[in-house]
């Protein structure tokens, strides 16, 4: 069995979704929660002097969507089939998309930009994506976004929307079948401890 230690900030940020897979699967990890100041001499042993690094029995992993990737195929959740994998990747796609303009306002200096930001995200944004992943997770059945189980699109979507819901924590109230989705995700035994015991972070 592999030895698995996964580094990134103390933070949720680019490193959530590959801890959210190990716990998913039940699957032990080291969670190596490099602090700001230790980042400096830490930086030179990564692989392109960025987080989230993976170390696999001494071989390292770098980019957070090959680790979530590499891990998912590891643990049975990147789908069945190379069409299902396919599946998995365009959802990972849709949840970038809507983090890219998540980070826009989070970057944003400027107080009166960042407000109209905020507004954009709530009035446009949010909506447009809950509306697509609700039809996308309705045309599958409800249950899942791919197949008949749980892969590494339906913990995307739940780490995509973890930001937005600590903004507005009723985002969802007209998206039943999202909502039911995240809950059912949120339940899984080890997935669902680590998430009640984590560090509350803004991002």
């Amino acid at each position: 069995m592999p030895s698995y230690k996964f580094s990134y900030f103390d933070l949720r940020g680019r490193g959530e979704l590959v801890r959210y897979v190990f716990y998913a699967a039940g699957r032990d990890f080291e969670d190596d929660r490099v602090q700001r100041e230790s980042w400096p001499s830490f930086k030179p042993s990564t692989p392109f002097g960025q987080m989230p690094v993976l170390d696999v029995d001494g071989k390292k992993l770098a980019q957070s969507g090959a680790i979530a990737r590499y891990v998912a195929r590891e643990f049975g959740l990147a789908g069945k089939d190379s069409w299902e994998q396919g599946l998995v990747d365009q959802y990972m796609g849709l949840v970038e998309d809507m983090f890219t303009e998540l980070v826009k306002e989070f970057f944003e200096k400027d107080e009166e930009k960042k407000k109209e930001l905020k507004k954009n995200m709530v009035d446009v944004v949010f909506p447009k994506f809950l509306g697509l992943f609700e039809k996308a997770l309705d045309q599958n059945g409800g249950k899942y976004f791919v197949g008949d189980a749980l892969t590494l699109a339906d913990l995307a979507v739940l780490n995509g929307f973890d930001t937005p819901l600590k903004q507005v924590p009723n985002l969802m109230d007209s998206f039943p079948k999202l909502k039911a989705h995240r809950e059912r995700v949120m339940a899984i035994p080890k997935l669902s401890e680590y998430i009640k015991n984590r560090k509350q972070t803004d991002i």
